[in-house]
């Protein structure tokens, strides 16, 4: 056969394989469930009863998210890349060191680096320091804990090229703000000094283990002074975890983790409509135990809510934001759960609860230039919400407090800037928020920033309604 002839059939099959995708894209369809997120839909020829200019642009996007094949072939690529070369073809996942996967997001904080501001960490530390407060007032115990991310608990087995900076991160700085408080759980700390010879994280997942979990709660129980959930006969371990790291890696395997197991009975039922641990609010109980308990949390609250629901008579635990404190009441304890990534997140949203009441006598606050400052009302949750920004002159020191003479009476007020109610506005980190009851009329207020051994400053103003 001629070389010529050769050339001619090789390219034939190689378009022909090339079209095999294209061809088969409206008869084959891929599972997108795996990768956390919605795969893009056919586009529309038209958009308001006018042509759609934009069609060939989405139909783009449509093929390339929708192509027959396509979970087969990106893992076949990111198994080639990940075995042979030590890299990952998502960029959401990094792939470490003995079949150890890790979340991209997570990088800043493991190298120390676009870490926040001490203004940042004080007002953290601040915030949590009013809801406890708050909590300690209504006869409710309050704990805190940042749970750690993997490669803060498990470093080794990160890349050797990821560089750790000799900063301090967002979690060891808020931990040594936070050291002492009662409330505070150093949780990355009293993980650490387990020595647990079993891993507590998944190996290609972003969360810790049920071992983990359960060791979280134990940590947890002995601050309350309760006791821990039982084990039955102890753990077992079972190849049975659908690591989703793994899962956005490798789309088209059942990539199972192994997960740590238990026999116990677990004698807590549901009270809401249960449909999974990521539900917004879940709701439990337990005729055989004491106390009430409410929990906000994220992902990694979902391996740790059995053993916490098994411990308390009635238990809440919520994914919600603001964070709903109205209900708190004599008895309850509150627990607040966030992962450490995440943890400049509580500077975004104030906590719903009635704004703490401060002392107004003998304050003597110098007059200030009002120039600057952004004050915003609305109803909300059955109150008022007041917030927005103060300008940089008011701020003497690194400690203050924000407050509100309204009607004779001074209102302590959160360090948060509302990131959503105020989107449009330049960012601050001399952002406020509190609630008021509605009845409360807010047509004048005078504004104080109290700060620590610097002098209070303050500006009167009137607002609308």
């Amino acid at each position: 056969m001629k070389k010529d002839n050769l050339y001619r059939i090789y390219t034939a099959l190689f378009m022909g394989v090339c079209l095999v995708p294209a061809i088969c894209t409206p008869f084959v369809k891929g599972d997108a469930s795996k990768e956390k997120r919605e795969l893009a839909k056919f586009p529309s020829f038209t958009k308001e009863g006018k042509l759609n200019t934009d069609f060939f642009d989405e139909f783009e996007t449509y093929f390339s998210e929708n192509y027959a094949f396509r979970q087969q072939l990106v893992n076949a690529d990111s198994r080639v890349k990940s075995t042979l070369v030590k890299t990952s073809a998502n960029d959401d996942v990094i792939v470490g060191k003995d079949g150890w996967l890790y979340y991209s997001e997570t990088l800043d904080d493991f190298r120390r680096t676009d870490t926040l501001s001490q203004t940042n960490i004080n007002s953290i530390a601040y915030n949590m320091q009013v809801i406890e407060d708050y909590c300690s007032s209504r006869g409710a115990d309050f704990l805190f804990f940042s749970t750690p991310n993997k490669n803060t608990l498990y470093p080794e087995n990160m890349p050797y090229n990821y560089i750790q900076t000799d900063n301090e991160s967002n979690l060891e700085r808020l931990s040594e703000k936070l050291s002492g408080k009662e409330f505070f759980v150093d949780m990355k700390s009293e993980l650490e000094n387990l020595n647990s010879a079993t891993a507590l994280y998944h190996k290609t997942d972003t969360h810790w283990n049920n071992f983990g979990a359960y060791a979280a709660h134990t940590i947890l129980m002995n601050r309350l002074g309760k006791s821990s959930c039982g084990t039955g006969n102890g753990w077992y371990t079972a190849n049975d975890r659908l690591g989703d790291l793994a899962a956005m890696l490798y789309p088209a395997e059942d990539a199972k983790d192994m997960q740590l197991h238990n026999d116990y009975e677990f004698k807590y039922e549901y009270t809401s409509r249960f449909k999974g641990l990521d539900d917004i609010s879940i709701t439990t109980a337990n005729s055989n135990a004491e106390g009430n308990l409410l929990m906000f949390r994220d992902s990694f609250g979902e391996a740790i809510l059995p053993y916490m629901a098994e411990q308390f008579a009635t238990a809440e635990f919520s994914r919600a934001v603001p964070y709903n404190l109205m209900n708190v009441k004599v008895g309850d304890t509150v627990v607040l759960e966030i992962v450490e990534r995440n943890l400049g997140n509580l500077l975004d949203t104030a906590p719903v609860m009635e704004a703490p009441i401060l002392p107004i006598k003998d304050i003597e606050a110098e007059n200030g230039n009002p120039w600057g400052t952004t004050i915003k009302k609305r109803k909300a949750n059955g109150m008022t919400h007041i917030y927005g920004t103060v300008p940089e002159s008011f701020i003497r020191s690194e400690n203050y407090t924000f407050a509100f003479e309204i009607e004779g009476t001074l209102y302590e007020a959160f360090n948060i800037f509302e990131k959503e109610l105020l989107e449009g506005f330049e960012y601050s980190p001399y952002g406020y928020s509190f609630y008021i009851p509605e009845s409360i009329d807010t047509a004048s207020m005078k504004m104080i920033v109290l700060n620590e051994n610097a002098g209070a400053v303050s500006a009167q103003f009137l607002t609308e309604g």
